[in-house]
């Protein structure tokens, strides 16, 4: 049934969620390894996946979907979480939170890329300014606004952060033909991608998680990033009589994020981050803009 209003609590109480994450991120790290990190938090996601399953007496589509694509949800698994965050975590670990979360934030504009080879879509007049403006935004909070001299802090973790950028497009291009239940995707994946997380602990790092600090950041992100986030954002849609307004609160949540950094973890938020950020989020409204009164072809980031 849909209920704007509904739509705005729960489309905010997401932006809400994934405002905290990067300062979560970086103050778990602190504490926790990147394989160590996620392995927690993709635990404490599937207990609540799993619950969420439960309660709407879903839990025993999970077999039955499996065995409809075994490979398929696998290979979902392996991309989200176990490869895309173990590289989003490093990043995260190299790279000052700020520019992490921001060259992050760029993976709408790597989509509009590879759904062209991928899903025969093409790339619009507009598309190409968005692509432009967006990977130059990326550029200036790389090199702090050095664009001339491109210094980076961390070569790695900006390519890292980048990375990361093509395994969540490639996610999503995976899921755009998926016409099982999100939750009960979702759920497949954490439960397929947590054996690799387990041998990717084992390989990179240890299993000596000593610090409570560290679990309750990972439990945090686990909860938050990865499960209530994603529940919260798929109700809005549903209860949502305009989803375009709803999507577009989305744009809050990197800025109110750097507030949080600055705040809780005590970044510096450098100028070249907010004119980098600015110049992303512009080029992400340039790709969902429609002219009024025409039919205007499908985005490719959609």
């Amino acid at each position: 049934m849909k209920n704007q209003k509904k739509a705005y609590l729960f489309g905010l109480g997401a932006v809400a969620c994934w405002s905290t994450v990067a300062s979560a991120f970086k103050l778990s790290l602190d504490y926790f390894d990147p394989a160590q990190l996620l392995l927690v938090a993709t635990s404490s996601s599937l207990l609540l996946l799993l619950g969420l399953l439960a309660r709407q007496g879903k839990l025993h589509l999970l077999g039955r979907t499996l065995k409809q694509r075994p490979g398929y949800y696998a290979l979902l698994g392996l991309i989200n979480p176990a490869l895309y965050y173990l590289v989003l975590f490093q990043a995260y670990d190299l790279l000052p939170a700020q520019q992490a979360q921001t060259l992050n934030y760029t993976w709408a504009i790597t989509l509009t890329l590879l759904a062209v080879p991928f899903l025969g879509q093409t790339i619009r007049r507009q598309d190409w300014v968005a692509i432009v403006l967006g990977y130059l935004g990326a550029m200036v909070i790389a090199t702090k606004g050095n664009l001339l001299s491109l210094n980076f802090e961390s070569p790695l973790g900006v390519a890292l952060a980048l990375g990361s950028t093509l395994l969540w497009a490639g996610y999503w291009i995976l899921n755009t033909r998926n016409q099982a239940d999100p939750l009960v995707t979702l759920t497949l994946s954490f439960l397929l991608g947590l054996p690799v997380i387990v041998l990717a602990t084992a390989w990179l790092s240890d299993f000596a998680l000593t610090a409570w600090q560290g679990w309750v950041g990972a439990i945090y992100v686990g909860l938050f990033e990865m499960g209530f986030a994603f529940v919260m954002w798929l109700l809005a849609l549903r209860h949502a009589e305009n989803t375009a307004r709803i999507s577009n609160l989305i744009f809050i949540s990197p800025f109110a994020s750097l507030v949080l950094l600055r705040l809780l973890v005590g970044e510096q938020i450098y100028p070249a981050t907010l004119v980098g950020l600015v110049m992303i989020v512009t080029a992400l409204l340039i790709q969902q803009w429609r002219p009024r009164g025409r039919f205007a072809k499908p985005s490719s980031a959609e």
